[in-house]
C-alpha cells in the first residue's frame, strides 16, 4: 500500500494526468510510451534529497492563485505584486524563496522580491531575440529550462505551447513553485532530458538548445535527434559555451573546467558550425561568438556561490584556473 500511496503522490506533483501536449504531437509519437515514462520520471521527486523543496511545495499551495498578474517587467519574470499578500503569508513567501537558494537563473520578482540569480538569463534571451522571428503560435521546446525562465520569455511572445525539457527534480519543484503563485497553462515542465527528444518526432516549430551539448559525450548525436524531433523548416537555437579560435578544433578538459565538472567538448565556433552541419541541418545562421563575462555570471545576494570570476586566472583573466582557454559563448540558429 506504501508503493502505491508514493506512486499516487508521485503522479500528483506533476499533474501526470494526460497533458495538453499530447494535442501537439504527430501521428509517429508513441503516447503510450510517453505517459509511462512520465510516471517513471515522476518518482524521482520523491527522493528524500528534495524533502526541503517538496516542503516548500507544500507551503506555496497555501499561497496558490495569490498573484493578481504575471508579465515581463524590467526583464525580470514578474509573479504578483507585493500588495497581493499579507504580512503572514510574505513570510511563507520567504520560506519557500530561501528554500532555492543559491538561485542560478533568473531575473524574477516574486510578489515584490527581486531575485538577482546567478546567471542573467535575460542577457542570454536579448542576444537570441533579435536573431529570431516570430515565435506566435509556435510549438516549442526548451531543452535544458532549468526553473523556467526561457518559458516564460517565449509564453509572453506568444508561444502556443512550451515544453520545458528538465530531468533535475529540485528545479522542477522551484518551477511547480511558481505556477502555484500564477498557473500558465501554455507551459509544460517535463523530467525528460535532452537524450528524449527524439521521441517527439515532428512535433516542435523551434527547439532551443542552451548550455547544453558541452555536457554530453556525442553533441553530434544530441543534435541528430533533435533534427528529428523537428517539423521540416524547424529551428534549432544554439548557445554552446566553447573556446575562442578560427580552426575546427575543441577542448576535452582532463577533468574540471573553470571549476565545473561535466564539461566534456568545448568547440569553437568553426567546429561547432562543422557538427550542426554533420548533423544533417541544411541551413544555418552563427550570430554571436563572445568570451564569457562576469556581467552575464556572477555572485549575488541570491546565488551566494562561487562563480565565474572565481574560475578565471586572476593574473590572465583569457585562462580558467586549470590553465585552458577562457569560456566563449557561441550561438547559432539552424534549419532541419
Amino acid at each position: 500500500m506504501e508503493h502505491v500511496h508514493d506512486l499516487r503522490r508521485a503522479k500528483g506533483l506533476l499533474m501526470l494526468k494526460l497533458p495538453s501536449w499530447f494535442d501537439y504531437l504527430s501521428d509517429s509519437a508513441d503516447r503510450k510510451q510517453l505517459q509511462e515514462m512520465r510516471e517513471d520520471f515522476a518518482k524521482k521527486m520523491l527522493d528524500p534529497r528534495f524533502a526541503f523543496a517538496s516542503e516548500a511545495l507544500a507551503v506555496a499551495k497555501t499561497l496558490r492563485g495569490k498573484a493578481s498578474s504575471w508579465t515581463v517587467e524590467n526583464e525580470a519574470i514578474r509573479i504578483g505584486i507585493a500588495d497581493d499578500l499579507n504580512a503572514e503569508e510574505k513570510q511563507k513567501l520567504k520560506t519557500v524563496l530561501d528554500a532555492f537558494r543559491p538561485w542560478k537563473k533568473g531575473p524574477y520578482t516574486i510578489f515584490g522580491e527581486a531575485i538577482d540569480a546567478e546567471w542573467r538569463s535575460d542577457i542570454k534571451w536579448n542576444r537570441v531575440k533579435p536573431a529570431l522571428r516570430s515565435i506566435e503560435g509556435e510549438v516549442i521546446a526548451d531543452i535544458g529550462c532549468h526553473n523556467g525562465y526561457f518559458m516564460y520569455r517565449m509564453v509572453a511572445e506568444g508561444a502556443r505551447h512550451v515544453i520545458g525539457f528538465e530531468p533535475v527534480p529540485v528545479n522542477a519543484y522551484n518551477h511547480l513553485v511558481m505556477q502555484e503563485f500564477a498557473p500558465v497553462p501554455e507551459i509544460s515542465f517535463e523530467l525528460f532530458g535532452v537524450e528524449h527528444i527524439d521521441l517527439f518526432p515532428e512535433t516542435f516549430d523551434t527547439i532551443f538548445c542552451m548550455g547544453i551539448l558541452y555536457h554530453h559525450t556525442d553533441p553530434i548525436g544530441l543534435l541528430r535527434k533533435m533534427k528529428k524531433a523537428l517539423k521540416p523548416k524547424g529551428r534549432l537555437v544554439i548557445d554552446c559555451q566553447g573556446i575562442a579560435g578560427s580552426e575546427s578544433i575543441s577542448l576535452t578538459p582532463s577533468g574540471r573546467y573553470a571549476g565545473a565538472s561535466g564539461v566534456w567538448y568545448l568547440p569553437t565556433m568553426t567546429a561547432l558550425q562543422n557538427w550542426v552541419k554533420r548533423a544533417g541541418f541544411s541551413q544555418q545562421n552563427a550570430f554571436y561568438s563572445e568570451a564569457l563575462s562576469s556581467e552575464e555570471q556572477r555572485a549575488t545576494d541570491w546565488a551566494d556561490v562561487k562563480s565565474l570570476q572565481d574560475f578565471l586566472d586572476p593574473n590572465d583573466p583569457t585562462k580558467t584556473v586549470e590553465g585552458y582557454p577562457a569560456p566563449y559563448r557561441h550561438y547559432l540558429i539552424a534549419k532541419a
